[in-house]
């Protein structure tokens, strides 16, 4: 399909992160219709894009998965410039850091200056998650059964569905609501907001908790771009320099309600279908 000039939405710059190609839970279809909704002259992928992990382990790659990428690579074809900062699932692409491929530059990081002279620090995160860094392993167990979360979460939602409830996410619930969790993304937070100050940056963008935020943060801000397996969301930059943190699924819903296709007190689904 090719993208409309008249619908497509400008921004600067777009902030993607943790599409996890190569799974069964990314969710590529929303994303692509919302790659042909946004366009950007600069677009970063902060990591965890393609799943090394699940991919060792078994292959699948239906061809939402390729278009994703076709997508990308035809953006960057018309004129995008495209940064990618590898994550721990994408590790691999670590070996090619400092490289160009087609137009596309893999880093292991990047101070990103926006339009209103503010510095940001891009980078995926997992270098300040401890358990990534000091127990992989257990990095692969807490895979595994984020994994497994995702797989109850579908049959969970078929029920919900049917008795009209609004999508819930078990794996979003655990995190928020188990204290571990909750000072485990408070604590992760903080230090990706150090880092930021240590290189001298106004702030930070990065990925890897799957929970999107924008915060202010002892004088800083912190930008998170959540996720492509669950809430959809993504980090774009406006043209005056302005950072906001879109949810893709309630952008789509608001456009379906304005249009008189759903009632505005519907259940929300993350799920083009549905909007």
């Amino acid at each position: 399909m090719a993208e409309d000039a008249e619908t497509t939405t400008r921004v600067r710059t777009l902030f993607l992160s943790d599409m996890h190609l190569g799974t069964k839970g990314c969710q590529a279809g929303l994303l692509l219709d919302f790659l042909r909704d946004y366009d950007a002259d600069e677009i970063y992928l902060v990591g965890d894009i393609v799943d090394g992990w699940q991919l060792k382990s078994g292959w699948y790659w239906p061809q939402a998965h390729n278009d994703v990428v076709q997508k990308l690579l035809r953006k960057v074809r018309k004129g995008s410039t495209l940064v990618y900062v590898p994550g721990n699932h994408d590790e691999f692409l670590r070996d090619y850091i400092g490289m160009t491929f087609g137009g596309i530059e893999v880093a292991d990081h990047r101070l990103h200056e926006a339009a209103d002279g503010k510095r940001y620090l891009v980078i995926h995160g997992d270098q300040f998650d401890m358990v990534v860094r000091h127990a992989k392993w257990l990095a692969f167990l807490g895979d595994g059964a984020y994994t497994f979360a995702l797989f109850v979460n579908t049959y969970v939602n078929t029920v919900r569905r049917r008795l009209g409830l609004a999508y819930w996410s078990l794996s979003a619930w655990a995190k928020l609501k188990v204290k571990n969790a909750v000072n485990f993304i408070g604590k992760f937070e903080e230090l990706l907001a150090a880092e930021a100050k240590r290189v001298g940056a106004d702030g930070v963008i990065c990925g890897h908790i799957h929970h999107a935020a924008n915060r202010q943060i002892g004088g800083l801000t912190y930008l998170n771009t959540g996720d492509w397996v669950e809430s959809c969301t993504a980090i774009v930059e406006h043209y005056d320099g302005r950072m906001e943190v879109l949810h893709y699924p309630s952008l789509l819903r608001a456009r379906a309600v304005d249009a008189g296709i759903v009632a505005a007190d519907a259940p929300l689904e993350g799920r083009r279908a549905v909007a």
